[in-house]
C-alpha cells in the first residue's frame, strides 16, 4: 500500500485510516459530520497527495492535449486551469481532470489517483503521433486541499502572493510557508471554495503543520475522505468511478459543457452523432421524500416498479439532513419534479429529480 508523506501525521492525529486507490488515506479524523460543517462554515484541510500529476510539455503539448480531451485547450492563457476529461475511443471517458496551462510549451496535468497508470498509457498512446515530453510527476509530488470560506484569510497569513487577485479556475507559482515553487490553485472539490496547493514532497509536513497553525483561529478541522464525499456531492461534482466511468459519455453525464465541437478530438465524431440524436439516459440529481439513505447501485424504479436506472451516488447531505443522490435515468424521467423511487431492501422509496448543486 502506497503512503502519501504525510501519512505519520494522519496517523498521529488519530485518523481513520482506509486503503484507497492503492494509498492508505484518512477517511476520517473527527468525524465525517463534525468536518464537513467545518468546510462549509470555516476551513479544512484535505491530504490529496495521492492525486497523479503529468507535465507535458514542448511544442506539441497543446496539440496532443486538444486531441486528447473534450475541452478547447486553446482557450486557455498563462495561469489559467481548465477541467475537461479524456473520451476514451468508444464513447466512454477514461478519466476527468484539470489543465493547467503554465507557459506556451508547458502545461500541468492532474487526474485522479485510481487512473494515474491508466491515463498516463491512454495519454502516451496517442502522444506516439504527437510527440509531446510527458514527465509523470506523482510520486515525487504532494497536494493539499484548503477548502471553505475561511481558507483565503488562512493561506494568506503563508504567503505573500495577494490570494484575492486569483480568479476561480486561475492559478500562480508562489512562496508558501517559506517553500518557493508551490503551485497555487483557485480551485477544489468542495463548492466552498479555497485553494489546492501542490508542491514536492519533502515539504508536506511543514506546509501542513504551518497550515494547521494559520488556521486555528477559523476552527480549521483535518478533513478526510469521506467529508470530501459528502461535501462534493451536496455540489452535484461526478465522482470518477462511480457517476462517470468508461461507459458513461460526458452528454450523459452533463458534461456537455466541457465537450467543444470546434476541434478535432477523440471520439468527435460519435459524440457528435450522438448529440445529434440526443442520448437515451442523463445523469440527474434526486432528493428522498422520506427518511432514507440512497447508496450507489441501488434501482432507480418507476410507479409501476420498472428499473430505469441506478443509483451512482448518494448519502445523507449534512445539511439538508435529507438523502440525496446521483443517477442515471432513462432520458423520460430526467426532468426536474420527476417522481422517481429508489429501490432499498426490497422497498421502493420516493425520490424527486431536482436541479443541482443540491445546496
Amino acid at each position: 500500500m502506497n503512503k502519501t508523506a504525510l501519512y505519520d501525521k494522519h496517523v498521529s492525529l488519530g485518523a481513520k485510516m482506509v486503503p484507497f486507490a492503492g494509498f492508505d488515506m484518512p477517511v476520517q479524523y473527527s468525524g465525517v459530520t463534525e468536518e464537513h460543517f467545518a468546510v462549509r462554515e470555516k476551513v479544512g484541510i484535505f491530504d490529496v497527495s495521492h492525486m497523479g500529476q503529468f507535465f507535458v510539455e514542448g511544442p506539441a503539448a497543446k496539440d496532443l492535449l486538444q486531441f486528447v480531451g473534450t475541452n478547447n485547450v486553446d482557450t486557455l492563457t498563462d495561469g489559467k486551469a481548465q477541467y475537461t476529461c479524456l473520451p476514451n475511443g468508444n464513447g466512454g471517458i477514461v478519466d476527468d481532470l484539470i489543465v493547467y496551462k503554465m507557459a506556451d510549451e508547458k502545461y500541468f496535468v492532474v487526474v485522479n489517483a485510481s487512473n494515474i497508470e491508466k491515463d498516463w498509457n491512454h495519454i502516451s498512446k496517442y502522444n506516439e503521433k504527437f510527440g509531446a515530453k510527458l514527465t509523470n510527476a506523482s510520486d515525487e509530488m504532494s497536494l493539499i486541499a484548503i477548502q471553505g470560506p475561511k481558507a483565503t484569510e488562512t493561506l494568506q497569513k503563508l504567503t505573500d502572493t495577494n490570494l484575492a487577485e486569483l480568479p476561480y479556475y486561475h492559478f500562480t507559482v508562489g512562496t508558501i510557508a517559506g517553500v518557493e515553487e508551490v503551485i497555487i490553485s483557485n480551485t477544489g472539490y468542495t463548492g466552498s471554495g479555497g485553494f489546492e496547493i501542490y508542491f514536492n514532497n519533502e515539504s508536506a509536513v511543514k506546509i501542513w503543520e504551518a497550515l494547521t497553525e494559520a488556521g486555528e483561529e477559523f476552527g480549521l478541522l483535518p478533513c478526510g475522505l469521506a467529508s470530501r464525499d459528502t461535501l462534493r456531492l451536496e455540489k452535484g461534482f461526478c465522482l470518477y468511478g462511480n457517476d462517470i466511468d468508461d461507459t458513461t459519455s460526458p452528454l450523459e453525464a452533463g458534461l456537455g459543457w466541457i465537450t467543444k465541437f470546434d476541434k478535432d478530438f477523440v471520439d468527435k465524431e460519435f459524440l457528435a452523432k450522438q448529440k445529434e440524436e440526443g442520448i437515451t439516459r442523463k445523469l440527474v440529481g434526486f432528493e428522498m421524500q422520506e427518511r432514507a439513505v440512497p447508496r450507489h447501485d441501488y434501482l432507480i424504479v418507476d410507479a409501476d416498479g420498472n428499473e430505469i436506472g441506478k443509483v451512482t451516488s448518494g448519502t445523507m447531505s449534512p445539511m439538508k439532513n435529507v438523502g440525496i443522490g446521483l443517477g442515471y435515468v432513462k432520458k423520460d424521467f430526467s426532468k426536474i419534479d420527476s417522481n422517481i423511487f429508489i429501490q432499498i431492501r426490497n422497498k421502493n422509496v420516493p425520490a424527486k429529480v431536482v436541479k443541482t448543486p443540491f445546496v
